[in-house]
């Protein structure tokens, strides 16, 4: 029963005045809280529109709302502002609210660029009216450190900058950026964070995004203060105050007197440095109307522009130096100068005659100043008319030029832009009569009338430089005028563009575009002041929108005129018309360095002031600092006194320090030009600011009264008058005084620099190397001049550097190669200069003649030069050395510019990438080390020894033997030192060396005991016969040094040193050896198998271990197999191998040197070096040396299923019912162990009785059958023939008294038990795992057993239903591994189990029989020699393999295929390997790519990984993406583990299947060109699964490259790898590329692409100058290859293609070894295919193989009109052909003609023309 409560009349009255006085309560506090009174905005009709939302915003976070001016509370309130008046008047009383700007209505996420969003204006009042309501948001994610932002009008096209160099970006969306985007919808805005740190960069949510027609604005706050660029202003400091300064962009004919006004260029760049981690973003805005930035100390940046679009470009960088590289490749790396025009210049307005500019260019020469520039102003032209000359005051101009280039000088003329009315006092002025015929001016707003002006000449008009028309108009004046006047280069000057009348001499109409309704805080604050009308009229719009863009275009134009031009993308700049005062000295730094930031390195102001008269102090200490700008040129005005350095007289200060400063200047010039070539091809700064190199120290954050040269030079003036003391930051690095050359002690402090009126400070950091030259009054004469080196050591007592060199003139020396490359490398005494490229006969046959080291610590005792191997000594009188300098100087050298050498200095310091650990051990303690005879020392980086060995620490070289064929030497021990252990592992004190010359490409070195014979690798190599006896013909030259004994391994061609075991620390003691190598280069690939995650090694003092275990893919976790080789890739592209030859637990140490070391724990050293010279030889020589890969069954390379868990035959065969229904191409079904009886080998459960009828009809359908063996057997069983004849046979290993077999347990389980899955896993193994025992497969006997056992399980001759008719085998857990520790009963030998030095191995705690068998468990070779398992457990797989893969063949009578976990080198002869147990994880899908790529190094081509992972689930997305690239695996294997839901195929959904098929469709049609390169792989040992590097070794950005890879040469696959990727960050090497799926040309070579990749895509290119085989796909193997076969041919460059076709059986056993094969070569010359078969067999089965189609990619776009064909020598046309000319493929069509591919055919193809 209900209650119903009812109300009286009072409570119903307290009621309602309770809710009433909340009501108002809620409102008092909303107000309170916004700080605003009671009133709203209305209509005046008492209608509410607007209530600003004024929450209490903190000062330092307002967002002026009257940037106009003027605020008051009314006001701002008629803005829908907040008003809130504070004592700081910088702080705006009126700011924007918070609910202003727009809100996002829809969002597109993502799109193929990125993303875009839809706007809509929030109901607001207007600030200046012509609000636009809809926006349309977009943003490109173009790069990893690249994203685009841009705010356009949707209804309406508004004016956006032309840019020459910045292309529309057209996707896809880059993937795994280095930000993340984050978006509010309302009001809109967007958060831009760092990926890795979160940190938010770029936050426009502090205020309203704004966006009128004639008013855009938008605030970011921003990371931190450290706030530089924007331009172009006089700032006087680099470092932006954030204090409220307003700066206005609007290029601007100025003086740069220190105020806050517009000057002469529109710079929007800035970089914002965020921390000291050096992390740093640059904004970049491309607006190039009048604007003004507002910086506030949140802090944050306000823009506002009155015009264009909002379209913010924003860059991340790990540095300042990165940020503006990318910033550079945006908008255009600078040009290379003229290295003429890194010269001292000269030039003043207004000489008056030419003979006043000739005596200023004698009195000068006489002085002996260098100096190679001569200017004239515009006075040398009549009445300032450009494109003439005065032939009355500077009569004989022409002459005057002709005189400077014969004293080596060049001529620079300036040209303004505006063109003058008047005639020339000889008639007509044909420059401007020209023009108005061409039409080539700037109109007025009518778009017809010329706009008048005045400039210099007086009346003038201006050209438009945006009409191309005006580009040919002044390219032809300039042509004119050079045929008169020999002019050298062009100086362009008043092209703000600059008018002396306001607007026109008509005025400027009153309008929204000359009276704009915001007009930012320009000087006037008038639109057309000293400029042009801003309605006036030009190609690329209005003068309102493109007037900043007039230099710019101006520029375009000149640079047209193919005249030389200094730098910038087109051009310099220098700072504009300065003063002659110590302001203007000053501020010219801070401007130099933002020049440098924008991209413009050729910079520089007037040296000794335009205006006013100098002081000769002042001109003095500015011509100290003017040698240090790139652009240096002194130059004056009109009406002042002459300042150029000879007008002060000979013996002046002035002069002497001039002339010193400026000869030092062109001494370095080379190291200049070399910064100039830096910033050429990657964007590098030459002017740097000094915290771009010491990010990391804040005291760097504000310095600029310094600068840097590039990285090595600090240059410190003097910046005041009558002062002799600077006070000077010293970074935090060595640094020398160039003058002194002596080193200075301070570091990372602030010091006072004496420098008195004749100085400057220079210093050099250490670490660099400085290429010099003699200097000279020219550089016409200096380049003539010797050459020489100054090396400035770190603390290490290393150095590097480079040099640039060309003929100093030619455009595009780079690009065209024709330059000379040096690297310079110092390290421990040894200076190597290398030449990279050598493109460039210099004519002088110049020099190196001196080197001067600094920091040499003590006097060298010898100094030698290298050269093509030839080793000469300096003359000990030409090196000295100043002990209290510690300078090395070596003169009278002859080092020829262009060639390699080395040049070595003896000296005794220890740096620390020279010390190798003396004691890797755990628990290195001072003591232990001095025990040892080794130095104890305190590093300062992670990972360097403290204790490591002295340098003569090892053996010494007794006299060595020569032969033909080798060298043979003993060596012995340095007894000075004491022997690293005693009993257990005594010191072997001589050793034999044998240095054998196998062949012309390879050598052998084997250093043992002579004495006492020790364990070495049972493997069999393939020793070249005949020795390399001719070492004219041997790619190497064999050094042996004596104390410590080293070898050196050197390449003949290069002279580079490619092995150099000349170090410290060889040890050989029986269980400990160790040998460690100078590497050449930090390029190294290989060593395995562990899970790397590069393919390049990082050499930062890493260790490997190597043992064989059962241990999963992890970092630096020793896994299945060993391979002890690596690839070494030198500097020049050269490439070489090493394979070290033993099998014993060892692990390797890299170490930055570069260097890496050896430590095996028994057997001998039994090195062999392969010298390549490429990647893919090196490959191809080591597989020749272990054994060719195997040849696997075609069938073995279809797709293949599998899976762990299993739970009966029924399921195996609803799988495969499941997939032919699918269509799913599918070869291969696999059996794990739950096909046996618990889990023995040779069994078959009850639940899989049907197995082999199963297998018998999956073969009958065309699919083959694998099933898995371990090598462990059941030993617990009653009656199991397996174990038991493996005792009668004595197959089994055994302990070393031969008492009993070495017991483990593995997965055999018990019998009569049952399992109890809940248990842990020890708990399991202890109670339900079997005893097993494990076959000893080096024995024969054992071979002959197994081979029994699978003939048995194959046919079996007692129950022959049960035969399981097997195509291949997978053999696993054969490291081997046990689930219990070395034996059911332990170890007996702890000795071996746990040595004395244990690699670094998973688990090394517990020692090596950790998951394994004892190490003192015996083992008998084929011979009957006894083995210990700690010598040979490495090999073990290796043993296990050969005898599988011949007992499969014998019992199949087929080629089958055998797939193996644990290999060893030359495993790869008889089996494939899956890379293992790996996890389901993104980072699996990469790593599994190095995985293949490594395994290809090692020979093994049959390589692949579990596809979709073994352990864990993967996701929906994972798994397709790894489906996609496993079907680009070569053993392309879906499988998983036990209790993880089923991945394959049929497991997902119908998109996932059709996205499955559609992908192995590709495979399967590939598969002809796959097998082809498994062929070569067989016969000739190329890598099927190729690094791009092997194909682009000289391009240096492919030897990173390990996320894509390359079917052989042709194919490039680069898949996407990362969870939500839909773009591909793909690399595209240098070469023709075409689309796989739609055959067209990409256009794109030689660098990064972003690669749009939706969910169903994988990207395949083919590879220009390449045909492709290919067959129609089907659902197996067996009958694709009854398909017709197909060409494709992707012509290159020159339309030549090339291509071959290896065809069999593919099944029968040695077909390639027999003969019987077929084998065909493509190629096509323009228009004409020809096969050539090469080889044939009648058991080839090529007779049944037809063609059926020809693709042509890149045939062209000519419509092809005819086919024919020739076909056993008959001539046919061909009817059925498609041409489409738009992507230029061909395709033919011959499935009407009987064309057998065992037969020559020729294709020829005509258009029209043909």
């Amino acid at each position: 029963m209900g209650w119903k409560k009812t109300f009286s009349g009072l409570e119903i009255i307290l009621m309602v005045l309770f809710i009433l006085v909340a009501i108002v309560s809620v409102v008092l506090i909303v107000l309170l809280a916004t700080g605003e009174p009671g009133t709203e905005l209305n209509d005046g009709n008492g209608t509410p529109q607007f209530i600003p939302e004024c929450p209490n915003i903190q000062e330092s976070e307002r967002v002026d709302c009257c940037p106009d001016g003027g605020a008051s509370k009314d006001r701002c309130a008629a803005r829908g502002c907040c008003w809130f008046p504070v004592s700081e008047t910088n702080v705006p009383w009126c700011f924007f609210s918070k609910n202003l700007g727009y809100e996002a209505v829809d969002v597109q996420n993502p799109t193929q660029k990125g993303f875009e969003v839809q706007l809509k204006r929030l109901p607001a009042p207007s600030l200046f009216g012509k609000d636009i309501e809809q926006a349309h948001f977009s943003a490109e994610i173009q790069t990893q450190n690249r994203v685009r932002f841009k705010i356009t009008d949707p209804n309406k096209k508004r004016f956006e900058v032309p840019h020459e160099h910045i292309k529309p970006f057209n996707g896809p969306a880059a993937s795994r950026p280095n930000y993340e985007v984050e978006l509010i919808h309302k009001p809109f805005g967007f958060k831009l964070r760092r990926a890795s740190t979160k940190k938010v960069l770029f936050d426009t949510t502090m205020g309203p995004i704004l966006f009128a027609d004639q008013y855009l604005q938008l605030t970011a706050r921003l990371p931190s203060h450290n706030i530089y660029g924007l331009g172009e202003h006089v700032h006087q400091n680099f470092q932006h105050s954030t204090n409220w300064r307003t700066w206005p962009m609007f290029t601007r004919d100025a003086f740069p007197n220190g105020g806050t006004h517009n000057l002469y260029g529109h710079q929007t760049f800035f970089l914002c440095l965020e921390d000291e981690s050096g992390m740093s973003l640059g904004v970049f805005l491309l607006n190039s109307n009048a604007m003004e930035v507002t910086l506030q100390p949140t802090p944050a940046i306000t823009y506002r522009t009155i015009g264009g679009i909002l379209d913010f470009y924003i860059f991340l960088g790990n540095s300042p130096e990165a940020v503006v590289k990318e910033y550079l490749e945006l908008i255009g790396r600078p040009a290379m100068p003229s290295y003429w025009s890194l010269g001292f210049q000269l030039c003043r307005w207004d000489y008056g005659s030419i003979d006043e500019l000739k005596a200023t260019v004698e009195r000068n020469r006489q002085i002996g100043l260098p100096y190679d520039i001569q200017y004239t102003d515009v006075d040398y032209m009549e009445d300032k008319k450009i494109f003439t000359y005065d032939l009355q005051n500077f009569r004989g101009l022409p002459e005057f030029a002709i005189d400077l280039h014969n004293h080596g000088q060049k001529y620079i003329i300036l040209l303004d832009p505006a063109v003058a009315t008047s005639a020339r006092i000889s008639g007509q002025y044909h420059t401007y009569e020209l023009g108005n015929k061409m039409g080539v001016w700037v109109y007025e707003a009518d778009g017809r009338t010329p706009l008048i002006g005045e400039v210099w000449p007086g009346e003038t008009v201006f050209p438009d430089f945006t009409n191309p028309v005006c580009s040919t108009w002044w390219v032809e004046e300039c042509a004119k005028l050079f045929s008169e006047l020999k002019y050298d280069g062009l100086w362009i000057d008043m092209n703000e563009v600059s008018n002396f009348k306001k607007g026109s001499a008509k005025g400027c109409a009153v309008n929204d575009l000359n009276y704009p309704p915001f007009t930012p805080s320009i000087l006037d604050s008038l639109m057309y002041s000293k400029t042009l009308c801003m309605d006036a009229k030009q190609t690329w719009g209005a003068q309102y929108d493109v007037h900043s863009l007039y230099g710019y275009a101006m520029t375009l134009s000149t640079e047209e005129s193919k005249r030389p031009s200094p730098s910038g993308k087109f051009s310099g700049h220098w700072l504009g018309d300065n003063a002659a005062n110590w302001n203007d000295i000053k501020w010219a730094i801070p401007g130099m360095l933002e020049f440098s930031l924008f991209g413009i390195p050729y910079i520089g102001a007037d040296i000794c002031g335009f205006f006013d008269d100098t002081t000769e102090e002042l001109c003095t200490r500015w011509m100290q600092v003017g040698a240090f700008y790139t652009f240096s040129r002194n130059h004056n005005a009109q009406g002042y006194k002459p300042q150029d350095p000879a007008y002060f007289g000979a013996n002046s200060l002035l002069v002497k320090t001039a002339k010193h400063y400026l000869n030092i200047r062109y001494t370095l010039l080379p190291y200049l030009y070399t910064l100039f070539h830096q910033a050429h091809i990657s964007g590098d700064t030459v002017i740097r600011p000094v915290l771009h190199e010491f990010y990391s120290d804040p005291a760097t954050w504000n310095i600029d009264r310094q600068f840097l040269w590039g990285p090595g030079l600090l240059i410190t003036p003097v910046l005041d008058p009558g002062v002799s003391t600077v006070k000077a930051y010293i970074p935090d690095a060595v640094w020398y005084d160039y003058e002194t050359e002596v080193r200075i002690n301070s570091r990372k402090q602030h010091i006072d620099l004496y420098l008195p009126a004749d100085k400057l400070g220079l210093h050099l950091r250490g670490g660099h190397v400085f290429p010099i030259q003699q200097p000279a009054v020219t550089t016409v004469y200096s380049r003539k001049n010797p050459m020489g080196l100054i090396i400035a050591l770190d603390d290490n007592g290393n150095a590097g550097g480079e040099l640039f060199w060309d003929d100093g003139e030619a455009r595009d020396s780079a690009e065209n190669g024709v330059y000379i490359h040096y690297q310079f490398l110092v390290v421990s005494g040894l200076l190597t200069m290398k030449v990279l490229k050598n493109g460039y006969v210099d004519p002088n046959n110049l020099m190196f003649e001196e080197i001067k080291v600094l920091g040499v610590p003590a006097a060298p005792s010898a100094i030698t030069v290298t050269h093509n191997s030839s080793v000469t000594a300096v003359p000990f009188e030409n090196f000295q050395y100043n002990t209290d300098k510690k300078l090395l100087h070596v003169t009278g050298l002859q080092l020829q510019l262009g060639q390699s050498y080395l040049v070595e200095w003896n000296n005794d310091v220890y740096p620390e990438i020279e010390r190798f650990d003396c004691h890797p051990e755990d628990n290195s303690n001072q003591a232990a080390c001095e025990a040892r005879g080794c130095i104890w020392k305190a590093a300062n980086n992670p990972g360097v020894p403290w204790c490591f060995y002295p340098r003569d620490y090892g053996y010494i070289t007794n006299p060595v033997t020569n032969t033909p064929e080798g060298l043979s030497f003993q060596i012995k021990k340095n007894t000075a030192y004491p022997v690293r252990y005693t009993n257990q592992s005594p010191t072997i004190e001589t050793l034999q060396v044998d240095v054998k010359y196998l062949d012309n490409y390879i050598l052998q070195f084997k250093i043992y005991d002579p004495n006492n014979k020790r364990y070495e690798v049972p493997v069999p190599l393939n020793i070249p016969q005949d020795p390399a006896t001719d070492p004219s013909k041997r790619l190497y030259e064999v050094i042996v040094e004596n104390s410590p004994f080293g070898i050196k391994v050197k390449r003949t061609s290069t002279g580079t040193i490619i092995w150099d075991s000349h170090l410290p620390g060889f040890t050989f003691t029986d269980r400990f050896i160790q040998i460690s190598n100078r590497l050449p280069s930090k390029q190294v690939y290989g060593f395995g198998e562990t899970e790397h995650p590069t393919f390049k090694h990082d050499l930062n003092w890493h260790t490997w271990g190597m043992f064989a275990k059962d241990q999963p893919p992890g970092y630096k976790l020793n896994s299945y197999g060993v391979h002890p080789f690596y690839m070494g890739l030198e500097d020049d592209a050269n490439a070489h191998g090493v394979l070290l030859h033993n099998s014993n637990a060892m692990d390797v140490t890299f170490q930055p040197t570069p260097a890496l070391t050896y430590r095996t724990l028994g057997g001998i050293l039994d090195f062999y070096l392969v010298l390549g010279p490429t990647p893919e030889l090196v490959v191809q020589e080591y597989t020749a040396l272990i054994g060719r890969p195997v040849l696997p069954a075609y069938w073995s390379l279809g797709f293949q299923l599998c899976r762990y868990g299993y739970e009966n035959d029924t399921e195996i065969k609803e799988l495969y019912e499941g997939m032919k229904n699918a269509r799913i191409p599918y070869d291969v079904q696999y059996a794990d162990i739950d096909y046996m009886v618990r889990q023995m080998d040779f069994t078959l459960g009850e639940k899989f009785a049907g197995l082999p009828a199963l297998v018998n009809q999956m073969k009958s359908e065309g699919m083959r059958f694998i099933v898995l063996l371990d090598p462990a057997i059941s030993g617990n069983e009653t009656s199991y023939p397996a174990f038991d004849r493996g005792v009668q046979d004595d197959v089994f290993i055994k302990w070393a008294d031969g008492s009993d077999i070495v017991w483990g347990k593995v997965w055999p389980d018990y019998p009569n038990i049952t399992v109890n899955n809940s248990l842990d896993w020890d708990t399991q193994v202890q109670l339900y795992r079997a005893y097993t025992a494990f076959p000893d497969f080096f024995r024969n006997q054992t071979a002959t057993w197994w081979h029994r056992e699978i003939k048995e399980f194959h046919t079996n001759p007692v129950e022959p239903e049960k035969s399981l008719k097997i195509d291949g085998l997978w053999i696993d857990m054969n490291e081997p591994a046990s689930f219990v520790h070395g034996s059911v009963i332990g170890c007996r030998d702890e000795s071996l189990n746990k040595p004395l030095y244990m690699p670094p191995l998973e688990s090394k705690h517990l020692g090596l029989s950790h998951k394994t068998l004892c190490m003192e468990s015996q083992q008998f070779l084929s011979d009957g020699t006894a083995v210990r398992h700690y010598d040979v457990h490495n090999i073990y797989g290796w043993s296990h393999t050969k005898p599988t893969y011949d007992a499969l063949l014998k019992v199949t009578g087929e080629r089958g295929v055998v797939v193996t976990r644990s290999s060893y080198p030359s495993s790869g002869k008889w089996a494939g390997h899956w890379l293992g147990d790996n996890t389901s994880a993104w980072d699996q899908l990469y790593k599994s790519i190095i995985g293949m790529l490594e395994f290809s190094l090692f020979g093994i081509s049959y390589t692949g990984a579990d596809i979709c992972g073994f352990f864990n689930e993967p996701t929906y997305e994972m798994c397709l993406r790894w489906m996609q690239l496993g079907a680009f695996y070569p053993y392309s294997r879906n499988h998983n583990g036990k209790g993880s839901r089923r991945q394959d195929p049929l497991a997902w959904d119908e998109k996932f299947q059709d996205a499955s098929r559609d992908v192995l469709n590709i495979r399967y049609t590939l598969l002809p060109y796959l097998y082809t390169l498994m062929y070569e792989a067989h016969s000739q040992g190329s890598t099927v699964i190729r690094p791009v590097l092997h194909e682009f070794v000289n391009d240096r950005t492919t030897w990173d490259v390990h996320r894509q890879f390359l079917w052989g040469p042709a194919l490039l696959i680069s898949p996407a790898l990362d969870m939500d990727s839909y773009v591909v960050h793909a690399y595209i090497p240098s070469a023709r590329w075409y689309n796989y799926h739609t055959g067209e040309a990409i256009g794109v070579r030689g660098q990064w692409l972003d690669i749009p990749t939706p969910l169903e895509q994988i990207n395949l290119h083919v590879r220009g100058g390449y045909i492709i085989p290919w067959q129609d796909p089907s659902n197996t193997t067996a009958y694709s290859r009854e398909n017709f076969m197909g060409l494709t041919v992707a012509m290159d460059d020159n339309g030549f293609a090339q291509g071959s076709l290896f065809w069999d059986d593919g099944s029968s056993i040695d077909t390639y070894e027999k003969g019987n094969y077929y084998l065909a070569t493509f190629t096509v010359n323009k228009n004409t295919l020809v096969t050539n078969v090469q080889h044939n067999s009648v058991n080839s089965t090529a007779d049944k193989l037809r063609l059926g189609y020809i693709k042509v990619w890149g045939g062209g776009n000519l419509q092809v009109q005819e086919v024919t064909a020739v076909y056993n020598s008959v001539s046919e046309p061909i009817a059925s052909f498609v041409h489409n000319v738009t992507n230029q493929e061909l395709v033919i069509y011959v499935t009407n003609k009987a064309y057998f591919m065992d037969k020559p055919i020729q294709v020829t193809w005509k258009t029209k023309l043909q």
